[in-house]
């Protein structure tokens, strides 16, 4: 099996400085890269793919995962949930092209579909 590549250090403080306005998420060291928590739930997870490709998933709202699927790279369908995004941050070379407002955005909401009721009230979503 291939080595997965490490996700740089610029893309995990970029997507850390995303997650940390909202309350009580958490950064912790995945199976594989980092991910982002809150109540026990995944909120992101940035990993390098087998391919060197990296990617992250979100969560979202089922319809808006399948409108995402059929748009085509950047996006992908993960083989496991109805309610996960997958997006390609590309490769070391090529990230910064990666439209990180977008990934904020997407940050923003997979963190509204999976924190308590009592958290969601103290975010405001800004987007569309």
């Amino acid at each position: 099996m291939p080595d997965r590549p490490d996700v740089p250090d610029e893309m995990i403080d970029r997507i850390r400085a995303m997650a940390a306005d909202l309350p009580e998420c958490h950064e912790e060291r995945a199976w594989v890269g980092t991910r982002w928590r809150v109540a026990g739930r995944t909120v992101a997870h940035v990993f390098g793919g087998e391919d060197g490709i990296f990617r992250i998933t979100l969560r979202g709202d089922p319809e808006d995962v399948a409108a995402f699927e059929h748009l085509g790279p950047p996006y992908f369908r993960t083989e496991w949930g109805r309610n996960v995004i997958g997006m390609m941050l590309g490769d070391e070379s090529t990230w910064a092209a990666t439209d990180w407002d977008e990934v904020g955005e997407l940050v923003t909401i997979s963190y509204l579909v999976q924190a308590p009721r009592r958290l969601k009230d103290e975010v405001s979503p800004d987007v569309p």
